[in-house]
C-alpha cells in the first residue's frame, strides 16, 4: 500500500512523461474501465485502510476547527460525516482531499499500488463549464490520464452509467439541477477514484430528485467498491448510505456509529429511525 503524509514536507518529484495512472488505464481493457458496467463487484478487503487521520487538528488563527482528530477508515467503506454548520465537517474533507493542509497530526493517504493520485470530489454545486458540451464536462475528469478518443470513450460509458448517454452532445444549461448533478457525478468517477469525497452533493436538489440521486450512488458505490466519504447535514441521508456515521461537534469526533443495515434500505424504516434518534440524542441531547 502507497502512502503520502500530507503534514510532512515532501522533495519535488520530477515530472514524468506517463503518470502511472494514465499507464494503468491505457493498459486496462476497455471492458474494464469501469468495473461496475460489466464485471462482478470486487470484493472489499477491509484490511486495507483508505485513510488515516492521526491526531489531526486544524486552526485558523486562535479558532480551532478540528481538534485532535483520529479515525481509522477502510477501503471500500462508505462514511457519512454529519454535525451542525461550522464543526468542522468540510474541513476535514478539504484536508482529506489535499485542498488544506492540518495544524498538526499526520493524514495518511492510499493512493493506490502504483501510486498515483486517484482520490476525487464532487461539490454542493455541479461546477460544470458552460462553454462545454455535457460529454467535454466529463472528459474534465481525465485531465493528464486521456485525452481524444479515448477520452471520449471513457466519457460516454460513464455518462452511460448515470443515464445520461443521450444528452452527451448538449449544453449544461439545457439540464435539470439532479441532471448538472449526475454528470458532476460522472466527472468525479470517469478516472476510477480510489476514494470519492462528496461535500454535500444533493443538498440542493429536491426531496424526490434527492432520494433517486441516492440510489443512484449507492448502487456505483456498491459495484465500483471505492470509498465514499459523504459530509451531510441531513441525518436520513447518512443513515441511509452509510456503512458508519461519524459525528463531529466542536471540532471532534462526538460519535463514530457503525450502520450494520442490508441494503437496500428503506427510508422511514424503524431501524434507520433508532439510528437516526441516536445521532439526533448526540447533537441536540439533554446535555448539549
Amino acid at each position: 500500500m502507497a502512502v503520502i503524509a500530507l503534514d510532512q514536507k515532501a522533495k519535488p518529484a520530477r515530472p514524468a512523461k506517463e503518470t502511472a495512472e494514465a499507464r494503468a488505464l491505457r493498459e486496462t481493457p476497455p471492458g474494464q474501465w469501469f468495473p461496475y458496467a460489466a464485471p462482478q463487484p470486487r470484493e472489499r478487503d477491509n484490511r486495507d485502510i483508505a485513510f488515516s487521520f492521526r491526531g489531526i487538528s486544524r486552526k485558523f488563527g486562535d479558532k480551532t476547527v478540528l481538534d485532535n482528530i483520529d479515525l481509522d477508515v477502510p477501503a471500500g467503506q462508505f462514511i457519512a460525516v454529519i454535525g451542525k454548520s461550522g464543526c468542522g465537517k468540510s474541513t476535514l474533507l478539504r484536508l482529506l482531499t489535499g485542498l488544506d493542509k492540518p495544524t498538526s497530526g499526520t493524514l495518511t493517504v492510499n493512493k493506490g499500488a502504483q501510486g498515483e493520485n486517484r482520490t476525487r470530489i464532487m461539490f454542493q454545486e455541479p461546477r460544470l463549464l458552460p462553454w462545454a458540451k455535457i460529454a467535454k464536462n466529463v472528459e474534465v475528469g481525465l485531465t493528464g490520464i486521456a485525452k481524444g478518443a479515448e477520452a471520449r470513450e471513457k466519457s460516454l460509458a460513464i455518462l452511460n452509467e448515470v443515464g445520461l448517454a443521450d444528452r452527451a452532445e448538449e449544453w449544461p444549461s439545457v439540464l435539470s439541477g439532479g441532471q448538472r448533478q449526475r454528470v458532476a457525478l460522472a466527472r468525479a468517477l470517469v478516472a476510477h477514484p480510489y476514494i470519492l469525497a462528496l461535500d454535500e452533493p444533493l443538498g440542493a436538489l429536491d426531496a424526490l430528485t434527492r432520494i433517486e440521486m441516492q440510489h443512484l450512488l449507492e448502487s456505483i458505490w456498491q459495484q465500483q467498491t471505492f470509498t465514499a466519504v459523504l459530509v451531510t447535514h441531513d441525518v436520513a441521508e447518512a443513515v441511509a448510505l452509510a456503512d458508519r456515521v461519524i459525528v463531529i461537534d466542536h471540532g471532534r469526533i462526538a460519535l463514530d456509529l457503525d450502520i450494520p443495515l442490508e441494503r437496500p434500505r428503506r427510508h422511514g424504516s424503524p431501524d434507520l429511525a433508532r439510528l437516526e434518534g441516536k445521532i439526533l440524542d448526540t447533537l441536540f441531547g439533554e446535555n448539549k
